[in-house]
């Protein structure tokens, strides 16, 4: 068991022993596992254990095919997954669009701020004036009743087909660059363009954000499926993480959003 740890990050593992959890389980009772959203570093923490072979078997889903967040459904072989089996609902925020500006921020924010946990919906997507969400069936109802204010906006949540999902107009610009190590400070330098002293004060005064999660450790150690968000800097993927070049430093493929 400890092999497996030793793949990972201290910090991840309780999800870790989770993930076996819900592989024993699914194996155990013959019937399927279905995760709340993941975001990608869990998924690809899940994907390595899991793997894609053997008598357990794994698929993700978040609502629409570009989604970041996403449920994972973990079942026996034999089973024949379908899309009903991630119980997702697609909502759409109506709102005096004419008269209030809603961004991502403030609709996190105000999820949150009704009690809804974060791994209970997931990706938030905007396209003009229109604001969906993905959502977990079990909290349907906690929300529609829940969900009646966005800032100073009055706001009502409707329910819509999941393939009358809107495109997100989010869009990466891949890159690739070279870091010393692969502390958090080092990549944030690099990817964003700013100087090592200035990466580290931001990531001191609680300005940057790991999957979502504040990390003030100069040192944290980044890994790809990361996603690293620098207030006033943007947000970015850790794509891939390559070899070494010949003067010892790691080679990273990024994704940035524009």
């Amino acid at each position: 068991m400890s092999s497996i740890y030793q793949h990972f990050r201290p910090e991840e593992k309780d999800f870790i022993d989770q993930v076996i959890e819900w592989k024993h389980l699914a194996e155990d009772t013959y019937a399927p596992r279905l995760t709340d959203f993941l975001d990608p570093r869990q998924q690809m923490i899940l994907q390595s254990i899991i793997g894609s072979q053997g008598e357990v078997q794994h698929m993700l889903f978040g609502g629409s095919g570009r989604c970041e967040r996403k449920r994972a459904l973990i079942y026996p072989s034999y089973f024949e997954p379908a899309g009903s089996d991630f119980q997702i609902g697609l909502f759409e925020i109506e709102y005096p669009k004419k008269f209030i500006h809603l961004d991502h921020r403030m609709v996190l924010g105000s999820l949150m701020s009704i009690g809804l946990k974060r791994e209970k919906f997931g990706d938030i997507v905007l396209a003009g004036d229109r604001i969906q969400f993905f959502l977990a069936d079990e909290v349907e109802e906690f929300v529609t009743l829940q969900l009646t204010q966005i800032g100073k906006a009055k706001v009502t949540v409707t329910k819509r087909k999941l393939h009358d999902a809107i495109q997100s107009e989010e869009t990466w610009r891949e890159i690739e660059t070279t870091v010393s190590s692969l502390r958090l400070d080092a990549v944030l330098a690099s990817v964003f363009k700013l100087s090592r002293q200035k990466a580290q004060g931001l990531i001191q005064h609680e300005l940057v954000k790991v999957n979502w999660s504040t990390v003030e450790q100069l040192s944290f150690e980044c890994g790809e499926g990361d996603v690293i968000s620098a207030r006033g800097f943007g947000r970015c993927k850790v794509l891939e993480v390559g070899g070494k070049t010949k003067k010892d430093r790691w080679r990273i493929m990024a994704g940035i959003l524009k």
